[in-house]
């Protein structure tokens, strides 16, 4: 009789455990899921980069544009950065805006190759023959014309140095090219922007764009 009242009191004991062990493990999973759902939550969607693409169109294509000092690239390179922000890694969404800049960035990068092209075309939007480039650019938008004008390298340190704030070294990184490069490169194209000819923005304006 101790013998079984021992055994039936072991499967007891067994199924309450296995009873404690099952409730944990779907508590443990109900928890999990209202973990992932908070955490979705958190992250931006690809309507949040939709939305974001469409209301910063204008800054998101600037930076595009000044990058690239090209039209047709800076379009590519808009439309490649939502791409990129679309089937890209997942990030907060406060964090949104910076990271669909950082990837026009890079897919600016890829496209221009600055490290590979240091002594790209100067002012090779003045003489495009579309007239969209600096050939329609007014005396007000001279700050504008003194950044297309530097060469690729320059114009990649500035914008990313100098206007988005990134450190050296991410700058380095992003560009391949090392710290002290980044350095020189940006103090080379402060001194280049500081001393451009403002002559070169107005000389192919429109005569209206002149007039006060």
């Amino acid at each position: 009789m101790i013998g079984i009242g021992s055994t039936q009191q072991e499967g007891r004991n067994k199924l309450s455990t296995a009873s404690g062990n099952g409730m944990h493990a779907r508590t443990s999973c109900f928890n999990g899921n209202l973990l992932a759902v908070s955490n979705s939550g958190k992250y931006a969607t690809n309507e949040d980069f939709c939305k974001l693409f469409t209301k910063d169109v204008k800054g998101l294509y600037l930076l595009s544009f000044l990058l690239t000092a090209n039209h047709e690239k800076a379009e590519r390179c808009f439309v490649g950065g939502l791409d990129g922000c679309l089937n890209g890694n997942s990030v907060f969404r406060e964090w949104a805006l910076s990271w669909a800049r950082r990837v026009i960035i890079r897919q600016a990068v890829r496209m221009v190759a600055p490290h590979a092209n240091p002594a790209g075309p100067v002012l090779a939007a003045l003489r495009s023959e579309d007239g969209r480039g600096l050939r329609g650019i007014a005396l007000h938008d001279a700050r504008l014309a003194r950044v297309l004008a530097l060469e690729d390298i320059e114009r990649f340190v500035y914008v990313l140095a100098v206007l988005e704030g990134y450190p050296d070294q991410n700058c380095a990184v992003l560009l391949g090219i090392s710290r002290q490069e980044v350095r020189e490169t940006r103090i080379r194209a402060i001194e280049r922007i500081g001393n451009f000819d403002t002559k070169h923005c107005t000389a192919n304006a429109p005569l209206a764009a002149t007039q006060h």
